[in-house]
């Protein structure tokens, strides 16, 4: 899938390794930082959908900023996939 102008002006910030359905969280390993507050946008062959950031989460514990190389819980709204791109918008 190529990308949009607005994703070849946007930053990759990571990718999405796992998701849990049931809690609705994706698990992201991040390439760049991520911050509370930032918003993104997600997107894959089935995947394309735009995210504030509300929460983030290593080991249940919660920060407010998380750099790479480290995976990160996000809660999201939407259902994301494994190798989903996370781009900061």
């Amino acid at each position: 899938m190529p990308l949009e102008k607005s994703e070849q002006q946007a930053k990759l910030v990571g990718v999405v390794t796992h998701f849990f359905p049931k809690i609705s969280v994706a698990a992201i390993q991040l390439k760049g930082t991520l911050k509370v507050g930032d918003k993104i946008k997600i997107v894959g062959t089935k995947t394309e959908c735009e995210e504030v950031v509300t929460s983030l989460e290593i080991e249940h514990q919660s920060l407010k900023e998380a750099k790479s190389p480290l995976e990160v819980g996000m809660k999201v709204k939407n259902k994301v996939r494994e190798g989903d791109r996370v781009y900061l918008i």
